[in-house]
């Protein structure tokens, strides 16, 4: 029979862990909700403000651009001030913008709290794996699975809830939906700011360096090593290597999920419109984005079973290539179905990829790795579309739009096994 005392203690640890797991979920939350309550607001936008199908587009991009160049700030943010507060002022940018872009006058006003959004978002990026590493080092798959689930979740509630729901609540108002969307963002970082653990980072590490060392500069750039708690800074250096080879693959693989991902958004709709099948744009919308969820569901429960097996890699490459060629000669089932598996393997990759800078570099390199792999990782989610629409106008043929995404899906199919998974030595075990 337990002592009252050891039965105390395990209520401790429990009720610690489920903090930790609540907290990581809604920082993940916190990374998507104002960025996609954009798209069910672009006919109300676009009318109001009379733009152009050119500057809709740039609305559209403009996220995504700060996501690849605001990630290596991002680093240097968390070795100046740690991860945890990192989120806490993304979380507060991200709120501004949002906030910010209700008031908008003009085009130009909204793009640029569009860019005070997507920094917000931006600097959050790198702040996740070492969260995951620090509050749960013995998990660092689940806890990637949870704060991942989160940011799948953020993605959909905008959309589904924008029109019905928060629209009418806010008398029809575009600008107030904006407001509306800022609010969970401020009150995520309240409740971080409350609730993160204060002294778990020395202790998730047991090869961080001495809390006594001073601050210094060197070529790496600054950071400062203080006490534990929400402020607490273990990472000196923050400027990517990039001369690491295993930083580009990793890279290129989230790349390859980021851009499919975001080509499928993108082109599908049109591609629909042009095959006159333009009334299946928003199941088809509906499928590739809910279809994430139960991969991200799956990955809970086994987490840590795939993310350090190559095989996993190839295999949803594989799917993301086989629903490439699906939209490029599927007949409209197909397509339909194409647009899930997407869904399902673009949201897997995310997950698994995210887990491994936490597992793969000590810890104070983290931050530094997570930056550069998503720098590299947004830039093709620019660059593929790009090509998309390059290869639609240059044949005039609309399946032409996903050329790119097959072979940035054979990319990810070459690059798994090179990622040396199973031979590496993972710093959390």
């Amino acid at each position: 029979m337990r002592s009252p005392e050891a039965a105390d203690g395990s209520d401790r640890s429990l009720a610690s862990t489920l903090n930790r797991v609540a907290l990581l979920w809604l920082a993940g939350n916190g990374m998507r909700m104002t960025i996609l309550a954009v798209p069910p607001l672009i006919p109300l936008i676009h009318q109001d403000l009379q733009m152009s199908e050119t500057e809709v587009g740039i609305l559209a991009g403009l996220p995504v651009v700060l996501f690849a160049c605001a990630a290596i700030p991002g680093s240097l943010l968390i070795a100046r001030f740690g991860a945890a507060t990192t989120v806490v002022a993304g979380l507060l940018i991200t709120a501004a913008g949002s906030a910010l872009r209700g008031w908008a006058p003009n085009v130009l006003a909204l793009y640029a709290a569009t860019v005070v959004t997507g920094f917000g978002v931006a600097v959050m990026h790198p702040s996740m794996p070492p969260l995951a590493r620090s509050w749960m080092p013995h998990r660092v798959g689940f806890a990637t699975a949870v704060y991942a689930n989160g940011l799948l979740v953020g993605e959909i509630l905008p959309v589904l809830l924008m029109l019905p729901v928060v629209l009418p609540l806010v008398g029809g108002s575009w600008r107030l939906g904006f407001v509306f969307w800022a609010a969970p963002c401020v009150a995520v970082a309240m409740v971080i700011l409350a609730a993160a653990p204060r002294r778990s980072a020395l202790a998730a590490f047991p090869h961080s360096p001495s809390p006594t060392l001073p601050r210094k500069r060197g070529r790496q750039g600054w950071g400062w090593r203080g006490r534990a708690g929400i402020g607490h800074a273990l990472h000196q250096r923050w400027w990517p290597d990039w001369r690491s080879g295993l930083m580009w693959r990793l890279g290129l693989v989230l790349g390859g999920a980021n851009a499919s991902y975001f080509t499928t958004n993108h082109f599908l709709p049109d591609y629909l419109g042009q095959i006159g099948r333009g009334d299946l744009v928003g199941p088809a919308l509906v499928a590739l984005n809910t279809a994430q969820l139960p991969g991200s569901f799956l990955l809970l429960g086994l987490a840590g079973r795939f993310e350090r097996r190559s095989a996993s890699y190839v295999v949803l490459g594989a799917i993301t290539l086989m629903a490439a060629m699906g939209f490029i000669l599927g007949n409209v089932p197909i397509i339909m179905a194409c647009a899930g598996l997407i869904g399902v393997s673009t949201a897997s990759i995310l997950i698994l990829v995210l887990a491994l800078p936490p597992l793969l570099a000590q810890p104070e390199d983290v931050p530094r790795m997570a930056a550069g792999m998503f720098t590299i990782s947004y830039s093709c989610a620019v660059v593929v579309p790009i090509l998309s629409g390059v290869a639609w106008d240059l044949t005039g043929l609309p399946a032409a739009a996903f050329v790119p995404m097959a072979m940035i899906a054979l990319l990810t199919i070459g690059l798994a096994p090179t990622l040396g998974l199973t031979s590496r030595s993972l710093v959390a075990a």
